[in-house]
């Protein structure tokens, strides 16, 4: 309900600078005002310093203005095309592109940068990049879950390779408080690699939710079992707790995870993700893209500027830099070439796992899909409720949250 009155708002507040002529995007700009870029982002400063320090030697001409915001998605909501308030870009990931595109305030990429001039990006970047056919992110750099363990208790030599090796580590060393896997098995964003390894999804590509499909429903059934050897809370603070503190062998998690258990003293290990044995795909989690969107009004008002900033943050070293800065992974192939990433255990463990990954849906249909998908995961995985009667009726639920949203 707050999804959707923010979205009402957001809308009228568009339509009224449209009506007043606030909004003109003709409205004339100063020498200044054109050489003068405001990018708003969520990263955290290491990354933002990186970024910082290559656009003032790449853009010496353009005033780049980086501004942290905390709530930046309904920021962007509440300001729409508002040249008063509006940033002229945004850093941010690509799962929030349909929701402002068809808020309309969105410039596709390869209106400013020609097509051609992507080819050097990997293709699931560009995948996640899309929406109803139209470019609408620079990719800088992707995140994915990772398969990680604590060599302390699982050398290397026994990291399993599919998930009924896992399956049987975790039946011999789940005992006594501690486990031989865990993760946040009822959480969507976790639980999708292994609805994506069976060919599943929660929404699917036309908008359409996907949980009472066969391929979703058999992942859950098969997911169950492996959820039964793991706490009955897997929320994010326990499951990286019993990883951080021992308790448990191993875990899927993000690179983020990496740096605190390395800090607590931990030797782990990155291993590519389990295959699954009945569909021999590996465990598939999203793929989560981070770039440059550029708004419409910028663009039309600032195309100089723009465009040079853009073109900056296509270079190979910056996203090198940005790499190695954040721990995650370039988005450019030619990257991998070099050194520095081929030789980071972290970023090309990513590199591997985004050969199954699957894009994160950047739908606005995705917004009501975290919550019920959820429910559906605890119904199954912590109340032991049946399978295909909870997904046709979460199925049911979607579609008409959903059918509101329109």
């Amino acid at each position: 309900m707050k999804r959707k009155i923010a979205w009402l708002l957001a809308t009228i507040m568009i339509l009224s600078l449209s009506l007043c002529g606030c909004g003109n995007s003709a409205a004339p700009v100063s020498e200044e005002e054109a050489s003068t870029i405001t990018i708003w982002h969520d990263k955290e400063d290491a990354v933002i310093q990186v970024l910082q320090k290559h656009l003032e030697e790449l853009c010496p001409d353009v005033t780049v203005v980086l501004e942290k915001k905390s709530n930046l998605t309904e920021a962007l909501k509440m300001v729409g095309n508002n040249p008063t308030a509006a940033p002229d870009m945004y850093f941010f990931a690509h799962d929030k592109i349909g929701v402002y595109a068809e808020m309309d305030i969105l410039q596709p990429i390869t209106e400013i940068i020609p097509r051609e001039e992507l080819d050097p990006y990997m293709g699931n970047t560009l995948e996640a990049a899309t929406y109803e056919g139209q470019i609408y992110q620079l990719p800088i750099y992707y995140e994915t879950l990772l398969f990680l363990y604590n060599r302390r208790y699982m050398p290397d030599d026994a990291v399993p390779s599919t998930t009924e090796e896992l399956y049987a580590y975790m039946e011999a060393k789940t005992n006594g408080g501690h486990y031989g896997f865990v993760e946040q098995h009822s959480t969507p964003y976790y639980a999708a690699g292994w609805i994506n390894g069976f060919g599943g999804s929660i929404l699917k590509e036309d908008g359409t939710p996907g949980l009472d499909d066969e391929s979703t429903i058999a992942a859950l059934e098969y997911h169950k079992k492996f959820a039964s050897l793991m706490p009955g809370e897997t929320e994010y603070a326990t499951v990286n707790t019993l990883f951080n503190e021992g308790m448990a062998h191993s875990t899927i998690g993000g690179p983020w995870l990496i740096p605190t258990v390395r800090e607590s003293g931990m030797d782990v290990g990155v291993a590519p993700m389990p295959v699954i044995d009945e569909t021999q795909t590996p465990i598939s989690p999203y793929m989560g893209v981070q770039g440059i969107q550029v708004l419409k009004l910028a663009a039309e008002r600032k195309p100089q500027a723009v465009e040079q900033v853009l073109r900056a943050c296509m270079d190979q070293q910056l996203e090198i830099d940005l790499a190695l800065a954040s721990g995650c992974a370039p988005a450019r192939e030619d990257c991998y070439s070099e050194a520095a990433i081929a030789e980071d255990e972290v970023v090309m463990a990513m590199k591997e796992t985004a050969e199954h990954a699957v894009p994160m849906p950047n739908r606005p249909e995705m917004d009501v899909m975290w919550t019920v998908t959820g429910n559906l995961l605890t119904d199954v995985n912590m109340s032991g409720k049946d399978v295909a009667e909870s997904a046709a009726k979460a199925q049911e639920e979607a579609l008409q949250l959903i059918e509101a949203m329109k």
